[in-house]
């Protein structure tokens, strides 16, 4: 049981470590093509399905995390870092804020810390360690 309620942290962590991938190699990889074809200044659209599919495997891990979790402040900075990487990516996609695109890598930097805090916090030898416990 214990392994199960640490996988969510696990897979958080992993998942939010390849947005955070995603975030850093897109530049460089449509840099590259775009000089080597000269043709394709648009980003394609699988590509860009890439950020809904960790926004969606991260809301996941969140509500697992926070149904286990003992701390508090761990639920509220979980849920806080998750709505703003969906604003931020939401925000990308639609173009309602004239934003730095960098800053997608303050909420995708606090995911991974906060899954692998909650991960090493939530190491317990019984059942009852990780409950809804304030």
């Amino acid at each position: 049981m214990i392994f199960t309620k640490q996988k969510a942290d696990s897979i958080g962590a992993i998942s939010s470590t390849l947005c955070l991938i995603h975030c850093v190699a897109t530049p460089f990889i449509f840099l590259a093509q775009s000089s080597l074809l000269n043709c394709c200044n648009e980003v394609p659209s699988w590509w860009k399905l890439f950020d809904y599919f960790f926004l969606i495997i991260s809301f996941f891990a969140v509500i697992r995390t926070t149904q286990t979790t003992t701390k508090q402040w761990v639920k509220t900075a979980l849920w806080f870092s998750w709505a703003f990487l969906f604003t931020v990516i939401i925000n990308e996609k639609f173009e309602l804020l004239s934003l730095n695109e960098n800053i997608i890598f303050i909420p995708t930097i606090s995911l991974i810390y906060l899954h692998l805090y909650n991960r090493k916090y939530c190491q317990c030898n019984t059942d009852k360690c990780c409950t809804h416990e304030g």
